[in-house]
């Protein structure tokens, strides 16, 4: 497809996790360092290309409304497919008509020389995917450019080798693969002297960091990076329990410069639907480990993703994981309802639970969420917290406690400085709360 000789505009949507934005990120930068003009998705584009999700059945779907709006912004752009819908359901994004080029991750690094190469006619081939589990080698882009507020996300780790029985993730991104210790120090030092003081770890399954390679695991890379002089903070991504050993624990608990936050998925709260899941844990291994780090840093917020409606999640299960889900001091809650998966061991189960009983679980689940939320965020009322200033609005900053708690606050103090305030008011949404500094 020959396009007229000017600078191209291109845009971008992101769906998903924060692998997709960071990733989604980097691309941006590849086009523009290549002369692009980057425009917002909702914007009339040359060129659009869609990082798609397919965690769950609405992903799929929210990504094909993604693309046909695309094409319907402008029916003469170039529509690219990329991301884990894409890897793992190629042909199926190839039938529609809106879509010109369809991406796997296993070439997602290539997708500007892939774009460009299209616009100049150098091949016919619409599908670009290998088989993601002869991905043996960490890949990744540059420096991150996408920030949560001043945060920059920066991804060592991809791939899961846990194989859930209800997860499409390891067909989606592969096995485990992780980036270079000393890899991983560079780039942080760079960020660091760039004047960012706090950075976000990410991957597929962070606590799964080394599997790949005998340069050491997770606690070796955090030993690293907390040597680094002038980094204020680093924050951790999903882990899960069966890779936090006691080690870790402890050095989790004890290192000022690890926020005490950490996002373990739980997935059930039954120990009969956490085997069928496949977890390797029970309830009661979980919160051990959850009890461990309270015990040793009570300050900690402690988040956890969860699935209602799963095949064997019969009437007494759901009631199990409603009981252990209250009496578990969770700080936030993300619910998902069950999506049987294509390739994914539990399809045999079938999809048993009625959706409108899978829809008033989920709405269960998270009126606790919602309420558990609060409540943690109540228990630091009236005390002072240590905030880093990650963003501003019109009429105030937006400060982010080590513990994930988000606060209002009038203050002159710019972005990316830290700063101390007393938490004063606390609202329903994990945004909507007020903190206050002294003078």
């Amino acid at each position: 497809m020959k396009l007229e000789n000017r600078k191209l505009k291109v845009a971008f949507a992101t769906l998903g996790c924060r692998m997709n934005q960071f990733e989604t990120s980097a691309l941006e930068e590849q086009f523009a360092v290549k002369g692009y003009d980057i425009t917002d998705f909702e914007s009339v584009a040359d060129i659009y290309v869609i990082n798609t999700c397919t965690v769950t059945n609405d992903a799929d779907r929210s990504s094909r409304k993604t693309i046909r709006q695309a094409k319907k912004r402008n029916p003469n752009a170039i529509v690219v497919a990329t991301g884990c819908y894409a890897q793992v359901s190629p042909q199926e994004l190839a039938s529609m008509e809106e879509i010109d080029l369809v991406i796997g991750n296993s070439h997602k690094t290539a997708v500007f020389e892939i774009v460009e190469n299209y616009i100049n006619e150098k091949f016919q081939n619409k599908v670009f995917i290998d088989n993601i589990f002869r991905e043996n080698d960490f890949k990744t882009f540059f420096i991150s450019t996408f920030y949560e507020g001043a945060r920059p996300i920066l991804k060592v780790q991809e791939g899961c080798n846990s194989f859930c029985s209800f997860c499409i993730i390891p067909f989606a991104r592969g096995k485990v693969r992780s980036a270079k210790i000393q890899d991983v120090i560079n780039q942080v030092k760079i960020l660091v002297d760039r004047g960012y003081k706090e950075i976000v770890l990410t991957g597929t399954q962070l606590s799964q960091y080394g599997y790949d390679h005998k340069e050491g695991n997770l606690l070796d890379l955090l030993k690293n990076i907390v040597k680094i002089e002038g980094l204020y903070r680093v924050r951790l991504s999903s882990m899960g329990i069966n890779e936090i050993d006691d080690n870790l624990i402890d050095f989790l608990t004890q290192e000022e410069k690890v926020a005490p936050h950490f996002h373990l998925s739980i997935q059930s709260a039954d120990d009969k639907v956490l085997k069928d899941m496949k977890r390797n844990y029970t309830v009661k291994e979980y919160v051990e480990k959850v009890e461990k780090i309270l015990k040793k840093r009570p300050e900690t917020a402690i988040g956890t993703d969860i699935i209602t409606g799963f095949p064997t999640e019969d009437d007494k299960a759901f009631e199990n994981t409603v009981r252990n889900v209250e009496n578990i001091p969770f700080a936030y809650l993300h619910v998902f309802t069950y999506s049987m998966r294509e390739n994914t061991s539990a399809v045999k189960l079938g999809d048993k639970v009625p959706p409108h009983v899978k829809k008033e679980r989920t709405r269960i689940l998270r009126e606790i969420g919602e309420r558990k939320s609060i409540e943690f965020r109540k228990r630091f009322l009236d005390k002072e917290l240590e905030f880093l200033i990650v963003s501003e609005k019109e009429n105030y900053k937006v400060g982010l406690s080590g513990n994930y708690i988000h606060a209002k606050i009038q203050t002159d103090k710019p972005i990316n400085s830290v700063i101390k305030a007393i938490l004063k008011d606390v609202g329903k949404e994990r945004e909507d709360n007020y903190a206050y500094t002294e003078n």
